[in-house]
């Protein structure tokens, strides 16, 4: 069983902070440097890397002087803005000294959740790495409040490596891979080598959704691994602290967990839909409607919508549910929610009479849809 890494061209490089800092006292240029080598050697193997790294909120307190994290936002984004300068500075000094250019590229949710904004993203990554710079990119602490975060870097390397298509996201970590069990309470727990990404039993393995062991843990990467498989990412959790271990699952070493996309590729742009983060409402779809957009690969009518929740507009992004409460798709939709509460339940020849005018005979096309 060899490692996905070795015939994989794209690769996103998540570090988490405990692999770039000083036990959080600052940023480790030493480490940083040994990264930097490790990343020209997959260069020269013919590979793009993009790397996601934590650490500038470390930073940014060491040269503060503060010794305990702050707890409000506001100190939490100045740590991160003062921590940023930092950042850059120490990847490019390192990545330098392997004949690598590096570029800062900050993002925010509302970045990857605009369409237009999301596509400006993915065209400024693919042009830096067509001109051989490695970007480097961090969640853009200093401006974003808690509604509107990625919730960890696990996450943004997720979409990162939907953003760009990447064959495979690794996320280096201080564990050695997912368990089958907390191997702190359970002497028999091994390592899981290899799965399925998104296979609901991972989520037991890791503790399961919000145990007080998967919280901000491996259960975020075990999410993450099932939110890149959505573009056909494989993803390798795996301990940061082996020694050369990106060089290694590049020779085909099977190191830490390997979690194997099965999901077929989506387009680029129901990709997009399927990684919106935030929804702004939710219809609650009738059996016919189910059928229609599971089976049958239908738009959503008005006439299969049987509640409305939420305030949105035309344009933005909607969960549909089905009568237990479960998301089975998402879409961008036509009408507004007042407009759809008006609508619901009614035939589309009729739109026109209710609302005095018709956008679409559709509440969300079938091309602005994409099943979960």
């Amino acid at each position: 069983m060899n490692s996905v890494i070795t015939h994989a061209k794209r690769l996103v490089v998540k570090v988490g902070s405990s692999l770039v800092t000083n036990a959080g006292k600052g940023l480790d240029a030493q480490a940083i440097l040994l990264w930097a080598q490790q990343i020209a050697a997959l260069r020269a193997q013919g590979k793009d890397v993009v790397m996601v790294s934590s650490g500038a909120i470390a930073e940014g307190m060491k040269r503060l002087g503060w010794v305990q994290r702050p707890h409000e936002l506001p100190e939490l984004q100045a740590a991160a803005a003062v921590g940023q300068m930092g950042l850059a500075q120490v990847y490019e000094s390192c990545f330098r000294e392997h004949a690598m250019q590096t570029a800062q590229v900050l993002l925010t949710h509302a970045d990857l959740a605009d369409r237009a904004r999301y596509l400006n993203a993915r065209s400024t990554l693919l042009t830096l790495l067509k001109h051989g710079v490695v970007p480097i990119i961090n969640e853009n602490d200093t401006v974003v409040t808690d509604e509107i975060k990625f919730g960890d870097n696990d996450t943004l390397g997720a979409l990162v490596a939907n953003l760009i298509e990447a064959d495979a996201l690794i996320i280096l970590t201080d564990q050695p891979g997912l368990y089958t069990a907390d191997p702190r309470k359970d002497a028999s727990a091994t390592l899981v080598q290899q799965a399925k990404a998104g296979d609901a039993a991972l989520e037991q393995m890791a503790g399961g959704a919000g145990s007080s062991i998967g919280k901000g843990g491996m259960l975020t990467k075990i999410l993450a691994a099932k939110r890149a498989a959505k573009s056909g990412a494989h993803t390798v959790i795996a301990s940061g602290h082996e020694s050369n271990v990106l060089v290694r699952l590049s020779q085909g070493e099977n190191v830490g967990t390997q979690l194997i996309a099965q999901t077929e590729v989506l387009a680029a742009r129901k990709q997009w839909l399927a990684d919106h983060l935030q929804v702004r409402g939710q219809v609650t779809l009738d059996d016919g409607a189910l059928r229609a957009l599971l089976e049958q690969g239908k738009s959503l009518l008005p006439i299969g919508v049987q509640a409305v929740q939420g305030d949105f507009k035309r344009g933005e992004v909607v969960s549909c549910l089905n009568g237990d409460g479960r998301e089975v798709a998402r879409g961008l939709v036509n009408y507004s929610s007042s407009e759809t509460r008006l609508i619901l339940c009614k035939p589309s020849s009729q739109i026109e009479a209710i609302l005095g005018f018709s956008e679409e005979p559709e509440l969300i096309h079938r091309d602005n849809l994409v099943l979960l």
